[in-house]
């Protein structure tokens, strides 16, 4: 039976309840079955960025991370959809420089900085934006590194290049089920799709990696730590994902993904939550992750952090605050 997407956001005007975003969020255990679920939790899905963890186990459990030495830090970025700052280009073009590699090797296309100053700096100067600003650089700079481990060709964003196989299968075992296909994303790799479901499996697996020993879970532990640690290289100033794995209670690692995704990892827990907004809107996401967060008790409703994403003011152009968004009854409690 399929079920509708269930209320996850909804917008005042005043005293006037005026929009509502709808979607599907399921909240599953370590071993794999469904703590919780609003909408239809068999409802098949494209992850998009959200998916990153998953498409970076291959880089370490081939032993390329090891063998290229990355750091904590690059692995944050192999996860990351980062702002395209200083912060993150100037450090994807030294991890490129180490692999004797530059920006055009990169498939990922050009994308505009999101950090204002930059953009108003580069705008200045007629300086035009390149691929390491896309958000995406981290993840291919990963590709690269797996890429020259393996020995592949240079177009390793096509599906059936290793490298793609590779993240395909790691997909499919982290979400314990076959792919139904895939998608090409934004940065022109494959997005392979899963069910709500799957995906929130799939977290709750990450979640959990740190009790068990086999190689995918070390991998996937290590991959969980490094986004915790390095939050400012996930997604950067003013994002949910940095914003909210600064505020939160315990350890969560939390990524967007683009179309109103959204993910958490919650490794003391060892709980994972997906979350999908049927119109891709990322107010909605944003909202409903930072609400299940608080229902689960890893973040509170008061710390302003979390309260500008749960229970966010809608101003005027006058500055004049008009409304609010809240999360959608049922939700938080």
């Amino acid at each position: 039976m399929t079920l509708s997407p269930a209320p996850l956001a909804e917008i005042w005007r005043g005293p006037i309840p005026e929009s509502l975003h709808s979607g599907h969020a399921v909240i599953c255990d370590a071993s794999g079955g469904i703590l919780e679920a609003w909408g239809d939790p068999e409802t098949v899905i494209l992850p998009r960025s959200s998916a990153k963890m998953i498409q970076a186990l291959p880089l370490i459990t081939s032993g390329a991370a090891d063998r290229y030495g990355l750091s904590q830090a690059q692995l944050a970025l192999a996860c990351a959809s980062h702002q395209g700052a200083r912060l993150h280009t100037e450090a994807v073009a030294r991890w490129l420089s180490e692999l004797g590699l530059s920006e055009p090797d990169l498939r990922c296309g050009a994308e505009t900085t999101r950090d204002r100053d930059l953009d108003i700096e580069m705008i200045r100067a007629g300086e035009a934006p390149c691929q390491l600003h896309n958000n995406c650089s981290g993840k291919h700079a990963g590709f690269l590194t797996l890429n020259r481990y393996m020995g592949g060709g240079p177009d390793y964003v096509t599906p059936d290049h290793p490298v793609q196989a590779a993240a395909r299968d790691a997909f499919e075992e982290v979400t314990q089920m076959d792919s139904p296909g895939f998608g090409i994303d934004g940065c022109s790799a494959p997005n392979f799709a899963t069910t709500m479901h799957g995906m929130a499996r799939a977290m709750a697996w990450f979640a959990s990696a740190r009790a068990r020993s086999d190689r995918q879970s070390t991998a996937a532990a290590t991959l969980v730590e490094a986004m915790y640690a390095h939050p400012m290289l996930v997604a950067g100033e003013g994002r949910a994902c940095t914003r909210l794995m600064q505020a939160v209670t315990e350890p969560v690692a939390l990524k967007t993904g683009a179309e109103g995704f959204f993910v958490a990892i919650l490794p003391e827990r060892g709980i994972g939550v997906a979350v999908k907004a049927a119109d891709g809107a990322t107010r909605a996401a944003e909202c409903a992750i930072a609400a299940l967060l608080v229902r689960l008790g890893a973040a509170e409703a008061a710390h302003p952090e979390v309260a500008a994403f749960l229970n966010p003011k809608i101003t005027n152009r006058r500055g004049l605050d008009v409304g609010e968004i809240r999360a959608a009854t049922g939700l938080l409690t």
